[in-house]
């Protein structure tokens, strides 16, 4: 008999993982590889961080499993940081630490809906959202979230949505965002989470990427409703993205449940990394990631500078994070191929925006993902500024 596949492993790829595979063959076989496409530093996790992991190693501490929510240190730590951040008054007991900010999507979503549930996403956005949610059962409906609604989510797009189909289980939204950049307002995320807590909608407010801020100021929900998830992560600012960290704020109903469920899932998160990760609040480590944001926001500068070089009219406001989202509708009509073909020619790989929108009948082709490309910035600006050169020339000679 046939082994047997089921529907929940039928899941659209992470296409940006299947773009790293080949820009890995890339730098095998010629050497000459730019990757603007993972959604990770390039630099190392700051030193506090890193002495931390050393000491623990050369003292021969046992690394053994912690509580399934982390040990108490870290979430002290973090509770600390949501205070001192956010003037949110949160306790270690709100706080569970988490294999990567993965671990808490995956724990939280199985906890707060059922099969046939329906969630929102926008759209574009974090293609494992969807995935995951897909793959447990949820029915995903997208939230168009392009250039007129400056790529971020609103209590009318909302509002639109539940007289048409009632109000969903669930909101995910992200500030700063994935692929965009786009930083919702501190008001207008405070109208979603009062929306949400209103209409027994529960938010899932994705924060891992603050810190990383150019434009405005991120937000956390938590600052209006405790009836929110709040998602944080040591990966992107705090550079440890290998290091598997992440974190949730969880409202008390959900508490235990999450709990169970990550000791099912995973056990604990990676005894060492949880010992390290507490020294990343430190000033030290503080002085040192703001060396990186800098380094983020002049990559930010070159793209808005060059990339009228290819033709570009539309890019996403990247109030934040370190990407530049761009609208490459000029030059084709499939970002997949047209990303696989820039990289076999130029060794530049780019990230095809069909990961975060996929091609819909039922949305505007404004959002349509084959018709964008994603840039990391977090790479090192003159390998960036090469980078943009090369796409210059293959853009003119093709």
């Amino acid at each position: 008999m046939p082994v047997r596949v089921s529907s929940r492993g039928r899941v659209e790829p992470f296409y940006v993982m299947e773009v790293l595979k080949a820009a890995n063959r890339r730098a095998a076989q010629h050497g000459d590889l730019i990757s603007l496409c993972a959604g990770q530093p390039s630099t190392p996790a700051p030193g506090p961080v890193r002495r931390a992991a050393a000491r623990a190693l050369q003292r021969g501490e046992v690394m053994g499993y912690t509580d399934a929510i982390g040990n108490r240190r870290l979430r002290a730590a973090i509770a600390g940081h949501s205070r001192a951040e956010y003037g949110v008054d949160a306790d270690p007991d709100e706080v569970l630490v988490t294999t990567g900010s993965s671990g808490a999507f995956t724990a939280v979503f199985l906890a707060a809906f059922e099969a046939g549930d329906t969630v929102l996403v926008t759209r574009p956005g974090y293609p494992a959202y969807r995935n995951t949610l897909a793959a447990l059962g949820c029915r995903v409906a997208e939230l168009d979230c392009g250039e007129a609604a400056r790529f971020r989510p609103g209590v009318a797009a909302l509002e639109e949505y539940a007289r048409e189909h009632g109000a969903p289980a669930g909101l995910v939204v992200a500030s700063p965002a994935n692929p965009t950049g786009s930083i919702i307002p501190p008001g207008e995320l405070a109208a979603l989470a009062t929306w949400c807590q209103d209409n027994g909608t529960l938010l899932v407010s994705d924060e891992i990427y603050h810190g990383i801020v150019f434009e405005g100021r991120a937000a956390c929900a938590w600052e209006t409703s405790r009836d929110a998830v709040v998602v944080g992560s040591f990966s992107k600012y705090y550079s440890m993205t290998g290091w598997r960290i992440g974190w949730c704020l969880v409202p008390a109903p959900l508490r235990r449940p999450v709990e169970l469920l990550l000791g099912n899932l995973s056990i604990c998160p990676p005894a060492i990394s949880q010992i390290a990760a507490a020294e990343a609040f430190t000033p030290e480590s503080a002085a040192e990631l703001a060396g990186h944001v800098r380094r983020y926001a002049a990559n930010r500068e070159l793209v808005q500078r060059r990339i009228g070089e290819l033709g570009v009219r539309t890019i996403a406001p990247a109030d934040g994070a370190f990407y530049a989202y761009a609208d490459i509708s000029h030059l084709t009509g499939d970002s997949l191929s047209w990303a696989g073909q820039v990289l076999a020619d130029t060794g530049v790989a780019l990230t095809p925006g069909v990961d975060f929108a996929p091609a819909s009948p039922v949305h505007s082709r404004h959002s349509d993902g084959r018709r964008f490309v994603r840039f990391s910035l977090a790479g090192a600006t003159d390998e960036f500024d090469t980078a943009m050169t090369r796409l210059a020339n293959y853009v003119h000679r093709t």
